[in-house]
């Protein structure tokens, strides 16, 4: 019988509940690109309490993407206290995209893939994501979409992008409809990245982070 128990004094769920939230850890995340997917992740980054951003480094890789995994294993054995390594990229033109991912997962790096192209997440925010079949159609359309929303012109240099879909979409739910598309393609036996289109995983990062900064 707990101490609480015998007190006569019973922890509610609520309590209970906030008690088992993990406190956030360490992360890094390793990334291909200048802009787009790093302004992103400095936006989150900013967007969490100041006393906890130092917990989120964001590195940009001058390397090929298909590096990405030794760099972020590099980067853990230099940084051994970043117990949370990701690497965040997308499937574009990556011929080697679905092994890209295996051999990070392989190495326990946790990996934000999007197919065709982080525009797809960025979508999610306004409750779309439909199938483009290539990077470039996906990110034109995103941009008629975000003009149309936010009557902003989308740029991929913009280090504010974060902060504009937060406030002029919804990330709760862009979680929720980025959660419903791995769903569909797992439900179609689509078991391969390179075979799920639309799609992307940075929402798993984004809703880890934000999950654990609940409780502390």
């Amino acid at each position: 019988m707990s101490g609480d128990e015998r007190n006569g004094q019973r922890r509610t769920r609520e309590q209970i509940s906030k008690r088992r939230v993990p406190e956030l850890g360490y992360y890094f995340v390793v990334t291909d690109t200048k802009e787009t997917e790093q302004n992103y992740m400095f936006g989150l980054r900013d967007s969490i309490p100041e006393h906890l951003q130092r917990k989120l480094v964001i590195k940009v890789s001058k390397s090929k993407t298909s590096n990405l995994v030794e760099e972020a294993l590099n980067l853990t054995v230099m940084q051994p206290q970043y117990g949370e390594p990701w690497i965040v990229f997308d499937r574009d033109q990556v011929v080697n995209f679905d092994e890209i991912i295996t051999e990070a997962e392989k190495e326990g790096i946790k990996v934000g893939w999007s197919n065709p192209c982080i525009e797809i997440w960025f979508g999610a925010y306004f409750g779309v994501m439909p199938t483009y079949p290539d990077s470039v159609r996906c990110c034109n359309k995103f941009k008629e979409i975000y003009k149309q929303i936010t009557g902003q012109k989308y740029q991929k240099s913009d280090d504010t992008i974060y902060a504009k879909l937060c406030r002029y979409g919804d990330e709760k739910k862009a979680v929720s409809c980025a959660k419903q598309k791995l769903t569909q393609h797992i439900g179609n036996c689509n078991q391969k990245p390179s075979e799920m289109c639309p799609a992307t995983t940075v929402h798993l990062l984004v809703e880890e982070i934000k999950n654990k900064i609940i409780g502390t």
